[in-house]
């Protein structure tokens, strides 16, 4: 049951608070109170993903000083969906089965899903801080091709409000070309609320980025990654990696099986390099 708050905040129109910027500012003010209360309780597993799943409305996009286009709602909305069906998908613990487990405790796990196909779930744990793991997978994630091999280019090509960014990446060949150039059109929407950030993105169109040549237009998602403090150590950060990607093409199965397996063990391993790399030219 949403507390009385949200209940009064999704009744006020968005036309309303448009309109009223005072009330505007209560009604921010009341949610920003409630997301405190909730990020102080202990939450398991479950209880988490429920949490942001009910935070992460639209309703706090739509509250910005800046109005959307219609197209810009649009996109908004894909992101907010990339999300929950993230989430729900993740919040579902049946039918998991291990694909690859690594000495330093990585593991890869899979699923099949009706409409969407294999899905892959990483669980890691980075010996860094959340903030320091958030800054790289968001605040700097352009420069992504510089530490990942597997990614020649990030690009943003739009951002709507604070949320929500509109991306071109260039997928590199796979060693042996396996699996050969890969790009992506997605939309990202990126919630961090209390102790917990969720990075979600799913396949978009976008009019300024036809299909490239020499670049097979790959899709992702629903995908996302979870970001938590270690439970007892908050100088760690335990990443979640929700992987869906339609490579396209004519693949055996069980080849994209194992490139998307590896793929995931590889980003979190040169992920650590990056941020102790980024720690020791600090120091």
């Amino acid at each position: 049951m949403l507390p009385a708050t949200f209940k009064l905040c999704a009744a006020i129109s968005y036309q309303h608070l448009r309109n009223t910027t005072g009330l505007r500012r209560q009604a921010a003010v009341a949610i920003g109170q409630e997301l405190s209360k909730l990020a102080c309780r202990r939450a398991g597993p479950s209880a988490w993903i429920s949490q942001v799943r009910r935070r992460s409305s639209l309703l706090g996009s739509r509250l910005e000083e800046k109005p959307f286009s219609e197209v810009e709602m649009s996109y908004i909305k894909q992101g907010e969906e990339a999300l929950q069906k993230s989430l729900s998908i993740l919040g579902d613990q049946d039918g998991w089965r291990t694909e690859t487990v690594v000495g330093n405790g990585d593991k890869v796990l899979s699923k099949v899903l009706p409409g969407v196909g294999r899905v892959f779930r990483l669980e890691a744990v980075v010996d860094q801080p959340l903030d320091a793991v958030y800054g790289e997978l968001v605040e700097n994630m352009e420069r992504m091709g510089d530490w990942n091999p597997s990614i020649q280019e990030v690009k943003i090509l739009q951002k709507i409000g604070k949320d929500t960014v509109i991306t071109h990446e260039k997928a590199a060949a796979t060693p042996g070309n396996i699996v050969g150039p890969r790009d992506f059109v997605s939309v990202r929407c990126a919630k961090r609320r209390g102790s917990t950030c969720v990075l979600a993105g799913m396949a978009t169109k976008y009019g300024a980025m036809p299909e490239q040549e020499g670049f097979v237009r790959a899709e992702n998602g629903p995908t996302c990654m979870v970001l938590r403090p270690l439970a007892g150590s908050p100088s760690q950060t335990r990443l979640t990696w929700l992987l869906s990607i339609d490579l396209k093409g004519w693949l055996p199965k069980t080849i994209i099986n194992q490139v998307l397996s590896q793929t995931q063990v590889d980003f979190a391993n040169r992920l650590r390099e990056r941020l102790a790399r980024t720690v020791a030219a600090g120091c």
